[in-house]
């Protein structure tokens, strides 16, 4: 593994950031010391902003919406970057699985640089709730890491202390068993449980309950119902007694302006800054917005229409069904229309026109004639910072409506459907939001078209037909259309089969076995 992808916190991460107005805001000039630094809240809070930010960038960068999105159907691509992953042709040299696993594998080093320099703080000036605090909030962020890592790559290597690395002898990592890495996550969940506060000491900072709600997805992800449902359970309660946490009434605006960011429902999210452009700016819309929309003027950002929502999304009987305000909320489909995103092309307001045969500076073609409404903010204007390709909305990792579903899910447990009040009042929640009926039985193929139309274009479906077996994932994917629609809106059909049960993880990168020839041997234990 390679030590710069580990440990570039010690050339860089460890510069703390200033607490005025955000902490992912100008660092100091200063180099921090065990002697001169990490004395105050102030000071640790600042080197942990880094976790919710530019380490993730090169995973952000494409490999979030290819995983998630567009290995499971939600997403149609004939974009280079992303074609190896909608057809299941994933190979160790694609730079979208190299940049997957240098971006968790950065993000996870940089936290255990950071726990172990708490520690070594705190044991040598003596322990104090801040460096508590600042060891909990990373090894929150090293479990996400993991989480991800497990469920992308299956059996992969754990380095809880980077600096070893470096070491004579040291350097060859093997791979673990996914449950190992899945434990190795938990763990750190649990710490970070046990430490965090309630409430997030600056918007935008994960919690107790944060922990609390990706500990039960990772429960429900390794089948343990029991405990999936007695973790969310617990952030349900708190939502319910506190009203701090909750779903949002309005969809759309969540996922729109970066005015939305950190709200109630937001239990953990990175966070960027158009003003930091390539170093921790949003570039999402740039590849999946709608070029019209993002013309050189009044911004310099280009809308590629990359990916763009599939057949399967929009057919109504496998994505939005009749009536489900969701398709409203996060496509754009002819007519779709926002007065407040104004450019030289649109000086009264933006509206999706596909009312042509090639893409022009007033209408717009895709392969399925649609984009993704989600993520999308628009032009800049006054009350919502754009930066060339680059926006200040936050990415949502964990929302409270994923941990209502959960506890549905987990209710129902290995059955097939359930019609238990508390698993019925926690998924109709979500569902009538979409402004549908709310159902009386509740079924496991519900549930999962529930999650699909839900989190649809936020880097999480695929996970979902992962965890269900290869079977089942065979299944899902072969029913999908992964076609597009020709000039005379004739559907060119392609359909997509899982061969292997290989295919549900991504391999190592073939950069990493060169180096580290470890990695090609079979998995062993770590604990």
């Amino acid at each position: 593994m390679k030590l710069k992808i580990i440990i570039s916190l010690l050339a860089a991460g460890c510069v703390a950031s200033s607490c005025k107005k955000t902490f992912l805001d100008h660092p100091s000039e200063t180099s921090p010391t065990l002697d001169n630094y990490y004395n105050n809240a102030t000071e640790v809070n600042g080197a942990t902003g880094i976790l919710y930010n530019s380490v993730w960038g090169d995973w952000f960068d494409k490999a979030f919406i290819d995983v998630g999105d567009v290995m499971g159907g939600t997403l149609y691509t004939r974009d280079d970057n992303y074609k190896t992953f909608y057809s299941f042709n994933v190979q160790s040299t694609d730079g979208l699985v190299g940049a997957t696993w240098k971006s968790c594998y950065k993000a996870a080093g940089n936290a255990a640089v950071l726990v172990k320099t708490f520690e070594q703080k705190a044991a040598k000036a003596g322990a104090a709730p801040y460096l508590t605090q600042g060891i909990a909030e990373a090894r929150f962020i090293r479990g996400f890491a993991y989480f991800y890592i497990a469920r992308a790559f299956g059996d992969a290597p754990i380095v809880e202390d980077p600096i070893a690395l470096t070491a004579p002898g040291k350097y060859a990592v093997p791979r673990y068993f996914q449950k190992d890495v899945l434990r190795f996550a938990l763990e750190d969940l649990q710490f970070a449980e046990a430490n965090l506060p309630e409430e997030p000491y600056q918007p935008g900072r994960v919690t107790k309950y944060s922990a609390k709600g990706l500990m039960a997805k990772l429960y429900l992800y390794n089948k343990d119902y029991d405990k999936a449902k007695a973790k969310a359970k617990e952030v349900i309660d708190y939502a319910t007694a506190s009203q701090k946490i909750g779903l949002m009434s309005d969809y759309q605006f969540m996922f729109t302006t970066s005015k939305a960011n950190n709200n109630k429902e937001s239990l953990f999210a990175l966070q960027w800054q158009a003003s930091m452009s390539w170093n921790g700016g949003n570039p999402y819309q740039q590849y999946l917005g709608p070029q019209p929309l993002l013309k050189p003027k009044p911004t310099t950002a280009d809308g590629y229409s990359a990916c763009v929502p599939s057949l399967d999304m929009l057919d109504k009987a496998t994505g939005y069904g009749e009536g489900d305000k969701r398709r409203d909320w996060s496509v754009m489909q002819h007519g779709f229309t926002k007065l407040d995103w104004v450019n030289e092309n649109f000086p009264a307001g933006f509206m999706y026109d596909t009312t042509t045969n090639q893409t022009n500076d007033f209408k717009i073609k895709t392969p399925t004639r649609s984009n993704v409404q989600k993520y999308i903010v628009g032009p800049k204007r006054a009350d919502e910072p754009v930066n060339g390709p680059h926006t200040s909305m936050c990415t949502y990792i964990l929302r409270y409506a994923d941990v209502l579903l959960i506890y549905a899910e987990a209710v129902m447990g290995s059955g097939t459907s359930t019609a238990d009040g508390t698993a019925l009042a926690a998924f109709n929640a979500v569902h009538t939001r979409a402004q549908l009926t709310p159902v009386s039985n509740l079924t496991k193929d519900l549930l999962l078209h529930e999650r699909k139309v839900e989190f649809a274009f936020e880097g999480d479906y695929w996970f979902d037909i992962q965890r269900q077996g290869f079977e089942k994932a065979k299944e899902i994917i072969s029913k999908q259309e992964r076609g597009s629609l020709n000039d005379n809106g004739t559907i060119n059909s392609l359909k997509v089969i899982l061969s292997s049960a290989s295919q549900l993880f991504l391999p190592v990168p073939q950069s990493e076995t060169v180096e580290n020839p470890k990695l090609k041997e079979p998995a062993i234990s770590y604990y």
